[in-house]
């Protein structure tokens, strides 16, 4: 049991990795232009970036597959379009307010699915997905329904001493949403190397040998679904605040299909993994879409390639190099 526990062997690369990870996101304005890309373009892969790691917290490092997680996503965007819309125009409290609307649903499913196990626990998470979906799609009076919700936009951040204009700079709004990123990020990272996330990494091992030693299995899937609702919450915020719209199909099956490829993309036991995969996930999508309308078939061209020939995801066969 205790190598379960022990630090990765690739621990010693940490810190260069993380220094190179930073640099590229504090540096993405700068130089993605010269790939053909756009400040905005950065910020939607740093949004569905924390989106696919929120999820690869549950299933890359506690071993347990949602096919639903959009809802919690979904659930984001509408908090934040709704006290945007309804309530104030404050930013930061919008984002709060989708945190806590996904976050809390996610905590209340989690809580009556975490005695299911594999495909029963997947098939469970798509219907609650399914209710939320509905339930955006039919209350028309409150979300717009099919039309989605409309009339909010982000505020500028009024820091007492400064106004941060995000409303109208890509620039300033790209540095927020990195700001959110990291703290998010840090957490996430918090968490996983702490004696909880160790034994996360036990049960996705083997739930049968941590059940022997007396770890409360139930209890820890259920913290980590809240904790992984919570991380994807906060992105559907940003989705909101990047689109100043909210639709239901940010609550939708497909998103989540999307959100499992960037991790299997990028490799889903490697914690930067989701990231790398939501990159190469945007970046096709928006360079081969201005080509063709086809170009799905060529995005699940690519992840057919990665699935067979890389089955750790692209940043998963890199690491597994280096540790060699």
């Amino acid at each position: 049991m205790s190598g379960l526990l022990k630090s990765p062997p690739g621990d010693r690369h940490r810190l260069p990795v993380l220094a190179l990870v930073w640099m590229i996101l504090l540096l993405c304005p700068f130089w993605i232009p010269y790939i053909g890309g756009y400040t905005s373009l950065g910020t939607r892969i740093l949004v569905l970036g924390l989106a696919a790691m929120s999820l690869n917290f549950l299933i890359g490092f506690t071993g347990i597959v949602s096919f639903g997680h959009a809802a919690y996503f979904g659930l984001g965007v509408y908090g934040c379009g709704l006290i945007l819309r309804y309530v104030t125009g404050s930013t930061p409290l919008g984002l709060v307010a989708g945190m806590l609307l996904g976050g809390l649903a996610g905590t209340a499913v989690g809580a009556l699915i975490t005695k299911r196990r594999g495909i029963y626990f997947a098939m469970v998470t798509i219907a609650f997905q399914q209710i939320f979906y509905f339930i955006a799609y039919k209350w028309n009076g409150l979300t717009g329904g099919f039309d989605g919700l409309r009339g909010f936009t982000r505020a500028n951040l009024d820091l007492g001493f400064t106004t941060i204009n995000i409303i109208n700079n890509d620039y300033a709004f790209y540095y927020f949403v990195l700001f959110v990123f990291a703290i998010a990020v840090g957490i996430m990272g918090l968490v996983l190397r702490s004696p909880f996330g160790r034994t996360l990494l036990a049960i996705r091992e083997n739930e049968r040998r941590a059940r022997f030693l007396g770890i409360n299995i139930e209890r820890h899937i259920w913290l980590a679904f809240t904790l992984s609702a919570f991380f994807i919450s906060i992105a559907g915020g940003l989705y909101a605040l990047l689109n100043n719209f909210a639709d239901p199909s940010s609550l939708y099956t497909d998103l989540s299909g999307e959100l499992v490829i960037m991790c299997v993309l990028g490799g889903i036991r490697v914690f930067w993994g989701p990231l790398l995969g939501a990159a190469l996930y945007v970046v096709l999508q928006d360079y081969i879409s201005s080509h063709t309308v086809n170009w799905m078939f060529f995005v699940g061209l690519i992840f057919v390639v990665v699935v067979m020939f890389f089955p750790r995801g692209l940043l998963g066969m890199l690491r597994r190099r280096s540790e060699a």
